[in-house]
């Protein structure tokens, strides 16, 4: 890439890399992150609804936190802060590790909600042909929240993809870091900036039309 080659060429040029970087390094990290995340929140989301005041009562504080602190600052805690006390994570795990807890903390909140809106009817016919709570819960009372909880979840993710260029400030490879290579060897910052905000702006509408289809598949099984 030649420094300097006119603004056009070099927003041209750019975005093949940044893109690819994307495929390589953004899209990874974030199905890694959201799939964990999703794992956590709904473990926080069923110990948050749990009748047992100590599991719900350690499943508000973490909500709390994550939700009341930047995720920036979960990031260098867990990459910068945690060194000092003897513990050193690499940066992909450091970035997956920050964005799960992350995603669990909102997510958890979203799903805990899903259930919630299930009718409590739902509960009592599992209970009446004899299932535990464990099994209405599994096969009655997920699978319906499931389709509420779909949209919020979505947007989660896509956040998440834009969220991921955070971790570039803790070495990852990512499309971002590749940006910020970019502009500082052309110096030519606004322009490579918008070609990367161009990829991301391009990655989300891919997924938000991917949610709509999702939905919109979803809903064939819902009675109206």
């Amino acid at each position: 890439m030649d420094p300097n080659a006119p603004a056009w060429e070099l927003f041209l040029s750019s975005l093949g890399p940044i893109a690819l970087e994307g495929l390589r390094g953004t899209l990874p990290l974030t199905l890694a992150s959201f799939a964990l995340g999703l794992v956590l929140a709904l473990v926080v989301a069923l110990m948050r609804i749990s009748k047992n005041r100590i599991l719900a009562s350690i499943a508000r504080v973490y909500i709390s936190i994550i939700r009341g602190t930047p995720l920036l600052v979960q990031l260098f805690v867990i990459f910068y802060g945690l060194p000092s006390i003897g513990v050193t994570i690499d940066p992909w795990p450091s970035a997956i590790i920050a964005f799960s807890l992350n995603v669990g903390g909102y997510a958890a909140e979203v799903i805990r909600a899903a259930i919630l809106s299930v009718p409590k009817g739902q509960w009592e016919a599992g209970y009446t042909i004899g299932m535990s709570r464990t099994t209405t819960l599994r096969r009655l009372i997920l699978p319906q929240a499931a389709r509420v909880s779909v949209p919020p979840l979505s947007n989660t993710f896509i956040s998440l993809v834009k969220d991921t260029s955070l971790a570039s400030l803790i070495l990852v490879t990512e499309a971002f870091k590749t940006a910020r290579e970019i502009a500082t060897f052309t110096n030519e910052f606004m322009v490579i900036y918008l070609a990367a905000a161009l990829v991301y702006w391009v990655f989300c509408t891919i997924l938000s039309a991917g949610q709509s289809q999702l939905e919109k598949r979803l809903d064939r099984y819902v009675a109206h």
